[in-house]
């Protein structure tokens, strides 16, 4: 059995996409030969707004056949996989230590780390749902199981308030995750995650940190040092690290970096 960590870019999405071309084309044909009563510049008003719905359409798609190739588990590319990797390299559990993976998502963070740290316990949490249908409890447990990994186990919670008391984990993570969940303060977000973490643990967190998203990087600074963090650093992982700045801007995850640090 082979574990499926899915695609960041749901194929659901490229088929819809690919529906939108077609429709988009097919009512700009059907306008041409019958121009749905309309002359002057209402045909021509109607025909410029179908032939931008047909370009934007195409774009998207252009972009999403991209997106999924890059990100496949199967393809050359593997540039998912490659970010998993290298951020559970980053994080390390001590034996008999149990790590917290934020918005596990198929579980392949929460796996890798698991494989590195195998007298560790990892919990995947998720909240999974209709949003992310692709994913699931049932498909995460499958992956482990896949992988062989058994020091493992995955919950459903909310990365707003996570459901554990202060300082239960030795380690804590998270993939593209944060930036995801909108109307939410982002530095909040990590700061309720570095909450469960126990004094002497250790972070690494993955997300598209961007002032825009996140605000001023000195006031976050500032933030997660008077939460007890120490050793923090801002690693820009989109300056070849995980890709580089031509690959990340294509791809739409300019600002991704990777925060690590210790709680004190």
């Amino acid at each position: 059995m082979k574990a499926d960590y899915k695609n960041w870019v749901p194929k659901s999405m490229v088929y819809a996409l690919v529906a939108a071309v077609a429709a988009a084309l097919a009512l700009l044909v059907v306008f041409g030969i019958t121009g749905f009563g309309l002359s002057g510049a209402w045909w021509w008003f109607v025909f410029i707004v179908i032939l931008i719905a047909l370009v934007a359409a195409i774009w998207g798609l252009k972009w999403s056949i991209m997106a999924y190739n890059a990100f496949s588990y199967d393809g050359s590319r593997r540039l998912s996989a490659g970010i998993i990797e290298g951020v559970a390299d980053r994080l390390r559990v001590p034996d008999g230590g149990t790590c917290l993976d934020v918005g596990c998502g198929s579980g392949a963070l929460a796996i890798a780390v698991a494989k590195r740290n195998p007298a560790a316990k990892v919990v995947g949490l998720d909240r999974w749902g209709k949003d992310y249908a692709d994913f699931s409890e049932l498909l995460c447990s499958k992956n482990a199981e896949a992988e062989g990994v058994k020091n493992i186990s995955f919950v459903k919670g909310n990365a707003l308030k996570l459901d554990f008391p202060d300082e239960t984990f030795d380690a804590v993570t998270s993939n593209y995750v944060y930036h995801n969940i909108t109307g939410a303060d982002k530095q909040a977000l990590v700061l309720e995650t570095i909450r469960v973490l126990k004094k002497g643990g250790v972070f690494a967190i993955h997300d598209l940190m961007s002032e825009k998203r996140y605000g001023s990087r000195d006031d976050f600074r500032r933030k997660l040092e008077a939460a007890g963090c120490t050793d923090i650093e801002f690693i820009d992982t989109a300056d070849g690290l995980f890709m580089d700045r031509t690959e990340a801007r294509k791809l739409m995850l300019s600002g991704s970096t990777l925060l690590i640090g210790r709680k004190a």
